[in-house]
Parts: C-alpha cells; structure tokens; sequence
C-alpha cells in the first residue's frame, strides 16, 4: 500500500528528506564554483589593491559588493549540478526504485522540487533586483572615494605630484587649520602638447562625489599659456580648474543602467522612447533582472530528469548533459540580449524566448522520466557519450604523452649522467654493450650497467661493431702505456 494512501496529512518526512537531498549538494557546488569565481576575480583586484593602496578592510567591503553579480551566475548553475547530483545518488542506490515499489512516482516527488527550485530561484531575484544594483552603486562611490583618497594623500608639501593625470600641482605650505594651500604651482597638459604653467598666492581643492568631479581653486596668482609663435600671460583673481575623477585602469566598468532600480529602469525606457535603442538598452535591463531567475528555476527543474538518467550499471550523463543544456543557455539568453538592444521586435518577445523553450523541455523531460520513457532517443545518448568518453580519453592522452616526454627527457638525462661518469651499458636481451660515445648507449633497452670493458667481457656481453674499434683502441693505448710504463 501507498504510504500516500489513507493519510490526509503531507509526508513531510519524505519531503524534507528529498530536500536534504538535493540541497547538500547544491552548497558544495555553490562554494566551489564561486570559489573559483572568486580566484579569478581576486588577482585584477590585487593589481587594483596596489595602485590604489587599499587596506584589508576596504579591500573586504569592496569584494563584498561584487558578489551579488557572481551569485546571478553561480547560483543558477550550483542549483541544476546540485539537484542533478541529489537525484543521481538517489538513481544509483535504488532508492527511486524503492520509492516506486512502495507507490511514490515522479510526480508525488515535485512539491519538493518545486519548493527548492522556487527558493532558489527567489534568493536569485533578490540578488539581481535589489542587491546587484545597491553592490554596484556602493562600490562605485567607493572606488571615487578611494581615488579622491589618493589624490588627497599625493597632494603634499613641496613635492611634485602626478595624482590628478594630466595635470601636475607643487604647493610650498598647507596651513593646517584652514587648509588652504600656499604658493601654487600647476602645470596643465590637457588637449596640449606645451603644457600652460599656474602660479597663484592661495589655492584650495574640492570634491564633488555626486557628480565625480574634482575642483581645483586658484587664487591671485598668473598664468602662462605659450603658443608656437607667442606667448600669453594672464592675471586672475579667482581660477577654477575642474578635473572629473578617473578610476585606474583595471577598475570595474561601471554602466549608469547597472545602478539603477527597476522603477527607475522603466521610466527611463518610457522617456528615452521604447523603440529608440536608447530606451531599448534600459528596457532590455529591465528584463534582463527577471529573465535570469525565472531561468535558474527552470534550469533546477530540469536536475530531477537529468539525475535520473544515473542508475545501477548506467553511466551517469546527467552532469555533462546538464553543463551543456546550462552553457546553451546562455548562449541564447546572451544573444537573446544584444538582439533586444539594437533588434526592431519587441523586447519582452526577445528576452523571454529563451525562459519559454527552457519551460517546455523541463515539463516534456519530466513527463517522459515520470512515464519510464527515455529523456533523449537512445543513438543520441550513444552520440553524447562517445563524445563525453572521446574528450575525456583526449585529455587522458593527452597527460600520458606529457608523462612520457617528460620520463624521456628524465632517462637521457640520466643517460648522460652516466657517461660523464664513463659507466658501460648492455642490452640485457642481446648481451651487446655500448661505450657512451655510440649513439645506442642513450636507449631505454640498455639497462645492464658496467664499471668498465673487463667487467662487460667477462659478463658474457660483447661490444657492438661501434664499439668495438672503440675497445681496440682503448686496449692499443692500454698496452702502449704498460710497455712505456716499463721501458721506463
């Protein structure tokens, strides 16, 4: 009898068992790709660590906000590896079997699913309509400060300094109580290749962090502006220089669309005009924030019917398969978005085409898994899993043949070590010895080691046609040196 049968209540037991399931190996999945993530981001981050001379707490807080956009990608990603992985242990250990004998289908085992997929998928909207663009908003305030820091600490006394790019500024004294600056000297090489020298009595400098904008204020002083035939001096009282704040170069690029929220999104759309691609781009957006979480639950439907495709003496293709289905859609979603920007149908058809091709493979895959039917015809999976086993087989040569080149270069070395050391090898197959001068002492069949000629003869070897006037005339010289030895 069903366990489902005579019972009103919901197997809670099972179903949280389920989610067990499927949820431990989501988190493994979840820390290991973003911690991939993260070495990847970490070493353009440390070059900006350096060049902006961040401390740990600032360095914590700035990779902090670039997390929200690496969990819109991981997190969809971890939850179909994670669920896939659940049900294929599952698969593997007849547990779905026994599930089936005792009455529970495929179908009595969505709730779980669907409740896991849903929160996952929840958790992602969260990241990409709320977080993402207050991370992104924070870390470019963040990184103008930390520019504005920069230029604020190479601004000092007596000391040319280069903080402001085209534009260099030598100050004699900073009064420090009103730090006002004394006896500015400013050389300006903006759009010029003779830069226009300032001097000036009192200066002051300010920042705009709301429009990221440098001011520089002059007071009583001259300028010299040369030209190629002439020069021009002029006398001020008040010189204003603005100067916008520029980020280093290995900076996050950041977009006016990416920090904003999704009501201000959709005004701008409506004002710049939904058919201008200006307002494309913002609509576009829009979607964009919707698109990627509705996909991710989806895509975590999708684990249960491509984990069952494991089982007791079946090879497991869920996992490539579902590394490929992920990368593919991507790929769509990621054509789906530049179609949308500058494309003339309209953005909503665009940008959620992907979701719905994704929403009907998931109910077809699991209606035929439900049903006892294959997910894919069995020559296709014969075709995938030849190129599965074909590129893990490329690969393993691969590393077989680096191994071998390397044990090669490992034997010759070792092969001229021993001919520094004059020491006699001997094929042990055709009882024949080589001296280090034959071009047969470096093969890998001579493997019999000898002290010297003597000790070869009397072994039984003898030398190859080679080696052979290589040993008469080692012996010749032998006895030429005994009979002067005595002559003496």
């Amino acid at each position: 009898m069903s366990i489902f049968q005579g019972k009103k209540r919901l197997p809670l037991l099972f179903y949280s068992y389920l989610a067990t399931e499927m949820l431990a190996p989501f988190l493994a999945s979840f820390l290991i790709m973003n911690g991939v993530f993260f070495l990847i981001k970490l070493i353009p981050f440390l070059n900006l660590v350096l060049e902006l001379n961040i401390s740990l707490g600032d360095f914590i807080r700035l990779f902090s906000y670039l997390f929200p956009n690496m969990f819109l990608y991981s997190i969809p990603m971890a939850s179909m590896l994670g669920i896939t992985i659940g049900f294929s242990r599952l698969a593997n250990d007849t547990e779905i079997l026994a599930f089936k004998a005792s009455g529970i289908g495929i179908y009595q085992a969505l709730p779980p699913l669907i409740i896991v997929s849903l929160i996952i998928s929840l958790i992602t909207g969260y990241f990409s309509i709320r977080l993402i663009p207050a991370g992104d908003t924070a870390m470019q305030h963040m990184m103008y400060q930390l520019a504005k820091e920069k230029i604020d600490k190479g601004v000092r006394e007596r000391t040319f300094t280069e903080a402001l790019g085209d534009l260099v500024v030598h100050i004699d004294y900073t009064d420090p109580d009103t730090g006002i600056w004394n006896n500015v000297w400013v050389s300006d090489m903006r759009n010029r290749t003779t830069p226009a020298i300032t001097m000036a009595r009192f200066g002051t400098m300010d920042t705009d962090m709301d429009t990221m904008v440098v001011t520089l204020i002059l007071k009583n002083g001259t300028m010299q502006i040369p030209e190629e035939d002439r020069a021009q001096s002029v006398s001020f009282d008040r010189y204003v220089i603005r100067i916008p704040l520029k980020l280093p170069a290995r900076a996050p690029n950041f977009k006016k669309r990416g920090t904003m929220n999704m009501t201000e999104l959709m005004d701008q759309a409506r004002e710049k005009g939904l058919k201008t691609d200006s307002g494309r781009a913002y609509h576009t957006e829009f979607h964009k924030r919707l698109v990627l979480p509705v996909g991710c639950f989806f895509l975590s439907l999708l684990g249960m019917p491509l984990g069952l495709q494991a089982g007791p003496g079946r090879r497991a293709i869920g996992i490539p398969f579902g590394l490929t289905l992920y990368i593919t859609y991507y790929i769509m979603f990621t054509m789906s978005r530049n179609l949308a920007t500058g494309g003339a149908l309209p953005v909503p058809l665009i940008m959620w085409l992907p979701n719905t091709l994704l929403c009907f493979l998931a109910i077809i895959a699991i209606h035929r898994v439900a049903h006892e039917q294959p997910l894919v015809s069995p020559y296709i999976q014969q075709i995938f899993e030849k190129i599965v086993t074909g590129i893990v087989e490329l690969f393993r040569k691969g590393y077989s043949l680096i191994r071998s080149d390397r044990s090669k270069d490992e034997d010759a070395e070792a092969a001229k070590e021993l001919a520094q050391n004059k020491i006699l090898r001997g094929n042990a197959r055709t009882r024949i010895f080589h001296f280090p001068e034959c071009d047969y002492y470096y093969s890998q069949d001579c493997s019999v080691e000898f002290k010297d000629s003597r000790v070869a003869l009397k072994a039984g070897f003898d030398p190859c046609m080679f080696c052979r006037t290589i040993l008469i005339d080692k012996q010749t010289e032998e006895r030429q040196s005994e009979q002067g030895g005595k002559t003496e």
